[in-house]
């Protein structure tokens, strides 16, 4: 397993692979044999920047069984989604001014899944076997909701407003590759407190099944995030409380509301 993470240290950026409390320093394409440039440094000396940027972040809903069991909802035939702009990425440490138009903003602990790069193959049109290689990692994700604004209309769902407001989707603190999801756990903590815990076993759709689907007639790219929903047990972030999202084998993405 390595992880990947962005950073900048001395106001350049890089990214590297963390080991213990150092980063190896690589050049190149993350996702296409990145080259370590020999250069180490203390991870205390580098600021967490974002490990990946996306050009989308696809986030999902209703993909976890108790979840559809308490709502009554019925298990979806494939994913249900929508799009996080780039204006909602924050990385782990960073302080996210909620805005005063948000209202009431609610937690979704989630995995994410990171695509990665196939030589000669796009990731679109994939079949569930194709569309493991492509999965190159998982991060943590927080998908935060403005429930005001989510249901301040009731002819329209604003799902796009309430979840794309300024630092609404901070992801990371890295990128873990070969892990088995399914055998970890999403926990949350607010201001230190365990508000969320739920096994990713329990997903409706697996990681591979869910990368397929969605690139039936949309293509991935090198890079972009699938958060793969939340469970039970999401809940409010009160003014100036610090959330975090843990899964193990990833870290910690941890970001403080304002």
């Amino acid at each position: 397993m390595a992880r990947w993470i962005g950073y900048t240290h001395d106001g350049r950026a890089g990214f590297g692979r963390l080991d213990g409390e150092q980063v190896t320093v690589h050049e190149g394409d993350l996702f296409d044999a990145p080259r370590a440039t020999g250069e180490i440094l203390p991870l205390a000396e580098v600021v967490l920047d974002l490990p990946c940027r996306p050009s989308k972040v696809i986030a999902l809903w209703n993909n976890f069984s108790a979840m559809a069991e308490k709502q009554g909802l019925t298990p979806p035939v494939a994913p249900l989604f929508l799009l996080k702009p780039a204006n909602t990425y924050r990385p782990s440490g960073a302080e996210i001014a909620v805005p005063d138009c948000a209202g009431r903003i609610l937690f979704e602990g989630e995995l994410g899944i990171v695509i990665g790069k196939v030589a000669g193959r796009s990731a679109r049109d994939l079949t569930p076997d194709e569309a493991a290689g492509h999965i190159f990692g998982y991060t943590c994700v927080n998908d935060v909701t403005a429930l005001e604004i989510l249901k301040a209309d009731q002819s329209f769902a604003q799902w796009t407003r309430s979840k794309g407001l300024d630092g609404f989707g901070p992801f990371g603190p890295a990128i873990a590759t070969d892990l088995d999801p399914e055998a970890l756990s999403v926990k949350v903590r607010v201001n230190g407190r365990e508000r969320q815990t739920y096994p990713l076993s329990d997903m409706i759709f697996r990681p591979h099944e869910i990368v397929a689907m969605i690139s039936r007639g949309m293509t991935l790219e090198p890079g972009d995030v699938i958060a793969c929903g939340t469970s039970n047990g999401s809940g409010p972030i009160p003014k100036g409380a610090t959330v975090e999202v843990e899964i193990e084998g990833i870290g910690i993405l941890s970001n403080r509301f304002s």
